[in-house]
C-alpha cells in the first residue's frame, strides 16, 4: 500500500487544517500517518484513527544543535517509515522536511507554503538576517525534481519565483485547505445586537491591534459587539499578551471567548466575520464565514483579497488603517439587506472554489504528478 506522510510543526494545524485531507487521502486506498510535535490535539487525531508519530521540535528555538538534532530525528524517522511521499507543512517542517527527505531517500516530497508569515512580513533587522541566512536553504529544499511546491495564493507564488527560491514547473497554486460546505453552511442571523467576529490565532500580524481601535471608533457611534474567539500563540514572536486582552476586555471594546471547538455555532452567532491581517496563505476563517453566510471585512493583502471580492461578498480595505476598517465594518453593521447580498455571494463563491473536495482531489493529483515526474529517468 501507498504510504503518505503529513507533517506539521503543531499536532494543532494537523487536526485543524489537514483532518480532511488524511481522511480523503485513507478512503482512497493510502497508508496516511501523521507527524508533529506533542500537544493537546494528538488524542483527537489518534481518536479520527490515524496514527501520528512524535518529532522533537522547538517553534521558537534557533540554536544550531538543536536544530541540527531536529532535522536529523526527522531523517530517522523517515529511514524508519519508508513513506512514498511527505507532505510538510509551515517553515520548519518545509525546510528541516525536505533536507531529511533527501537523506532518506523519500521517493516524493510536497512543500506546502501556507503563508509567508512573520519571518517574511517584518521588517526588522532579525528577520532580515533571517531571510538572509535561509535564502539558500530554501533553494535547496526545492531544487530536487522529486519536490513539488504548493502556494495559497498567486502574491506567494510570485514572490517565491521572483526570488528565484522554486522552480516555475514545479510549484502549484491550490487555494488553502478547503471547506466542508456541510458543516459549515447558511445559518440565518441572530436576533439582537450586531456581533462582529474575529477567529483567528491571537496575533498582532492579524491585525487584532488595528481592529481594536477601529472598536474605539465605533463604540460611540454604533451598539455592535466585538468578538475575539482564539487564543494567544506563545510560540510565534507575534503573539498578544494575555494582559493585553483582558485589558481591551476591561475597556469594553471588546469580548474574548477564547478557544471554541464548535465554530458553526460560533458563526451562527455572530453578523460579520472580520480579519485586518497583514497577510495569509488562504484565510480558513473568512472561508468558513463565507460558507455560513456571513458578510467579510478583510485587508489588501496576500491571500485575504483572494477570498473576498470588494463590494460583492464583502469589503477590502487597506492595512493598518483602523478609520477604514471602522468604516466598512460600519455599513454592514448598520445595513442587514447588506449583510444579507454579500453573505450569500460568498457562500457561491466558496461553492465554486474553495471546497474541501475540490482542495483534495488537486492536491492528490499534486502527489501523483510528482510521483510521475520522480520517476523518469
Amino acid at each position: 500500500m501507498t504510504k503518505i506522510i503529513l507533517v506539521a510543526n503543531t499536532e494543532w494545524y494537523l487536526y485543524n487544517f489537514r483532518l480532511s485531507l488524511a481522511s480523503y487521502l485513507r478512503q482512497q486506498g493510502y497508508e496516511v500517518a501523521l507527524i508533529s510535535p506533542p500537544g493537546r490535539f494528538t488524542a483527537r487525531l489518534e481518536q479520527a484513527g490515524f496514527r501520528w508519530i512524535a518529532w522533537g521540535l522547538g517553534r521558537k528555538t534557533l540554536a544550531p544543535w538543536k536544530e541540527l538534532a531536529s532535522l536529523l530525528a526527522l531523517a530517522q524517522l523517515y529511514r524508519r517509515e519508508r513513506p512514498h511521499l511527505v507532505h510538510h507543512h509551515t517553515i520548519k517542517p518545509v525546510l528541516y522536511g525536505s533536507l531529511a527527505a533527501r537523506l532518506a531517500g523519500i521517493p516524493a516530497v510536497v512543500n506546502s507554503i501556507t503563508g509567508r508569515g512573520y519571518l517574511f512580513m517584518r521588517d526588522t533587522r532579525t528577520a532580515h538576517f533571517l531571510r538572509w541566512l535561509l535564502r539558500p536553504w530554501y533553494h535547496a529544499a526545492f531544487s530536487p525534481a522529486n519536490c513539488a511546491v504548493i502556494f495559497e495564493n498567486v502574491d506567494d507564488r510570485r514572490y517565491f519565483l521572483d526570488a528565484r527560491l522554486v522552480y516555475p514547473e514545479r510549484t502549484w497554486l491550490i487555494e488553502g485547505v478547503g471547506v466542508d460546505p456541510e458543516i459549515f453552511s447558511p445559518l440565518p442571523e441572530p436576533e439582537g445586537t450586531p456581533v462582529i467576529l474575529l477567529a483567528a490565532r491571537l496575533l498582532w500580524d492579524k491585525g487584532i491591534g488595528t481592529l481594536v481601535e477601529a472598536a474605539r471608533r465605533l463604540k460611540p457611534r454604533t451598539s455592535a459587539r466585538l468578538v475575539l474567539v482564539g487564543e494567544p500563540d506563545p510560540g510565534n514572536p507575534a503573539s498578544i499578551e494575555t494582559a493585553t486582552l483582558q485589558a481591551w476586555v476591561d475597556e469594553g471594546l471588546v469580548e474574548w471567548w477564547g478557544w471554541q471547538e464548535d465554530m458553526p455555532s460560533v458563526y451562527a452567532r455572530c453578523h460579520i466575520v472580520v480579519l485586518p491581517s497583514l497577510g495569509e496563505g488562504a484565510p480558513t476563517a473568512l472561508l468558513e464565514a463565507a460558507a455560513c453566510g456571513r458578510p467579510l471585512v478583510t485587508t489588501d493583502v496576500p491571500g485575504c483579497r483572494d477570498v473576498v471580492e470588494d463590494g460583492v461578498n464583502g469589503f477590502i480595505v487597506p492595512p493598518n488603517d483602523p478609520a477604514a476598517l471602522a468604516a466598512a465594518l460600519e455599513k454592514l453593521v448598520l445595513s442587514p439587506a447588506l449583510r444579507g447580498r454579500m453573505g450569500a455571494a460568498g457562500r457561491q463563491r466558496v461553492l465554486a472554489h474553495f471546497t474541501t473536495s475540490h482542495v483534495n482531489a488537486r492536491t492528490l493529483n499534486v502527489y501523483q504528478q510528482i510521483w510521475k515526474s520522480a520517476q523518469k529517468p
